[in-house]
């Protein structure tokens, strides 16, 4: 019964949270992780705990799949260098800089490096929610930044265990061996996953059994990863890249619509209850630990947070100035950011879903079959450092990124000018042979070369103000037709009332409506 209560209780914290949150101006997030840490109150939700093997095997799959369908791939090329240091090299020195210091405050150095590899990356999916005011390059940076720098983090955490437990050992080739596996078996497993989806897509004309296959993706993904111990993140992160770039390829419009409106509501779900789970979770660990231990475990949360920052900054800093000194090609230096912009790059170091999987993920027992030292210090401290980052960080983006004046970002505007331009011209263009060699009457070819002649009108006049009477004239357009289908939704609906039409004849209208309502009003599912 309690998982049901659960459910209700999720569904409502969400519906609250994100009211507020809006009409409050405050980052949803932060209300969510308030609310779930008040929920522990609450004796039948005390406990609650979230099984690692939930969040390595639902969480994480499907919302960096969907982060990675969304993704710049183009961007990643762009910045390829930059990520890859971000996503490596500082997972690294974060991991060791938190080791060094939760060793001088107490902690083992085998339980300091596991907490180190767990606070390390960045969250992605935190990053697409609290970020979405940067421009676009900002965003494609840290997206991919924090899409990558799991594997990484993966491979410290599991070497970092393995030692502390006494199943591995540290020599340099064996590190190396580690790290070629998890990104050279991940990318493989990501790669040949996906072009086992591609094939039975291609083979697939059912809408429903064509998003039966596109689901299993990313879970198959990690699986395959996962049994040759390579990274089930990166495998997930490749697939994803690989069907953004396909999957506009492959036919089935119907297709498309239902995944998009799926993995935007489902991921908008699980990112939310995330939020209350990780509140809950860092309750429960409060229980579990003596007031000396809470004092201390209090101090290192504090302390971690301000080095995850301190190196973060200094990174960025210092990894530009090496590459500017070493690299000094002209195209190096068109694509260099502004000191401010690279501030705010800093503010944005979120953790989240991959940093709790990790501490949950600590084994109960070492090989002896004495207690793992200080597992619930590590929970705690990963659990309060999501917290605090969130809460400090997330209320502290929106004014950095006021003072930096970042310049607004046009260029997606200007290219999606551009494509709906270019194929209005190239569509009108073919319309007489097309027309022909379909055999359509002069009358229809006639109507169609008139629709797309004002739509070709309207989308040039969208990038020029001078001609004002187009656009309000499309305005005016819009108006009327989202008036006449609510007239038209009205009117099906009170047919179904008098039983003279079906439910499923409602229905069938009813989403032909729906889909020109989005077509005219410009609704982002993606969204």
């Amino acid at each position: 019964m309690l998982g049901l209560e659960l459910v209700v209780v999720l569904c409502a914290t969400v519906l609250v949270c994100q009211v507020a949150g809006d009409r409050l101006r405050i980052a949803p997030p932060v209300l969510l992780l308030a609310a779930g840490a008040l929920l522990g109150f609450v004796p039948a939700l005390r406990e609650v705990r979230l099984p690692p093997e939930a969040m390595l095997l639902l969480f994480l799959p499907a919302l960096l799949y969907w982060e990675s369908l969304t993704t710049s791939l183009r961007g990643i090329r762009q910045d390829l260098r930059g990520i890859m240091l971000m996503s490596t090299a500082l997972v690294i020195l974060t991991a060791w800089a938190v080791a060094a210091v939760a060793h001088a405050l107490g902690l083992p150095w085998g339980p300091a490096w596991v907490l180190g590899a767990a606070v390390a990356p960045t969250d992605a999916t935190t990053v697409g929610v609290l970020a979405r005011m940067l421009p676009r390059r900002s965003i494609t940076l840290l997206r991919a930044e924090s899409l990558i720098n799991d594997g990484t983090a993966l491979v410290v955490y599991g070497l970092a265990v393995g030692i502390t437990v006494g199943e591995e050992h540290f020599s340099v080739p064996h590190v190396g061996w580690l790290f070629l596996l998890a990104y050279a078996g991940g990318a493989a497993a990501g790669a040949v996953t996906a072009w086992l989806g591609i094939q039975l897509r291609r083979r697939l004309d059912d809408p429903l059994l064509g998003n039966v296959v596109t689901i299993g993706i990313p879970f198959t993904a990690f699986l395959v990863a996962e049994q040759i111990e390579a990274s089930g993140v990166l495998a997930v992160v490749v697939a994803g890249l690989i069907m953004s770039q396909v999957g506009p390829r492959l036919p089935g419009a119907a297709t498309r619509r239902q995944a998009q409106a799926f993995w935007s509501l489902s991921t908008f779900l699980l990112n939310a209850s995330l939020f209350v789970l990780v509140g809950l979770e860092a309750q429960s660990a409060v229980r579990d630990l003596t007031s000396d231990d809470l004092t201390h475990a209090l101090i290192t949360v504090g302390v971690v947070s301000v080095v995850l920052v301190v190196v973060r900054f200094a990174f960025q800093f210092g990894a530009v100035y090496l590459i500017r000194l070493l690299d000094r090609r002209p195209q190096q230096r068109l694509r260099r950011m502004s000191h401010r912009a690279r501030v705010v790059g800093g503010v944005t170091g979120f953790r989240g879903a991959v940093s709790l999987a990790v501490a949950l993920s600590v084994p109960e027992a070492l090989d002896s079959g004495a207690p793992f030292p200080d597992r619930d210090v590590i929970v705690f401290v990963t659990s309060g450092v999501i917290m605090l980052t969130l809460v400090v960080q997330g209320l502290l983006l929106p004014r950095v990124v006021r003072w930096a004046r970042l310049p607004h970002d046009t260029s997606a505007e200007e290219e999606r000018s551009l494509a709906e331009t270019t194929a209005a011209e190239e569509a009108l263009k073919a319309l007489p042979d097309v027309a022909a060699d379909l055999g359509t009457a002069p009358e229809v070819a006639e109507w169609s070369r008139r629709e797309y002649e004002t739509h070709l009108r309207v989308v040039r006049a969208a990038g020029d103000d001078t001609d004002g009477v187009v656009l309000r004239h499309k305005e005016d357009y819009t108006a009327l037709r989202l008036a006449l289908l609510t007239r038209k939704r009205a009117t099906v609906v009170r047919l179904r009332d008098e039983h003279h039409i079906d439910d499923t004849v409602l229905r069938q209208v009813q989403a032909y409506l729906d889909i020109e309502e989005v077509r005219l009003s410009g609704v982002d599912l993606s969204d």
